[in-house]
């Protein structure tokens, strides 16, 4: 487990390796998929110890919605897609954390869902300072 900057908060070794830092929100540390296959980012309260939804306080689950909708608006508007998938599962990784992605017909995975389709696709260095710099511009 990754430490972060909230007391107590610690952050899944399993999403510090698949994804990249992107930036803090209010609530949520925004982070970015290390798949270049789909734009997709995931989001992550930082909250000791909260697996569901229903565990985070009304005043944080406000925020997380709030939070939630401008960085799915921001996608869209930054990726031009059909459509935004948006999710909380957390069987493999009990962390609560909100996956953000974009998608389009014809993508890899169209129009099934993305995870565990095909091995994962690494950005390169310049894709991923490139897609960051859109997505913080566009927030």
């Amino acid at each position: 487990m990754i430490e972060a900057l909230k007391p107590g908060f610690t952050l899944d070794a399993r999403l510090d390796a698949d994804t990249e830092q992107l930036m803090w929100l209010g609530l949520c540390e925004l982070r970015i998929m290390n798949d270049r296959r789909w734009p997709w980012l995931v989001m992550v309260p930082q909250r000791a110890g909260i697996e569901e939804l229903h565990d985070l306080t009304p005043l944080d689950q406000a925020m997380l919605t709030f939070e939630t909708n401008m960085v799915a608006s921001a996608l869209k508007r930054v990726t031009g897609c059909i459509k935004i998938n948006s999710g909380a599962l957390g069987n493999i990784v009990r962390q609560l954390h909100v996956h953000i992605i974009a998608r389009n017909e014809g993508d890899p995975a169209w129009p099934g869902p993305v995870w565990g389709h095909g091995l994962r696709e690494p950005y390169t260095s310049e894709e991923i300072h490139g897609f960051t710099a859109k997505i913080k511009a566009a927030l």
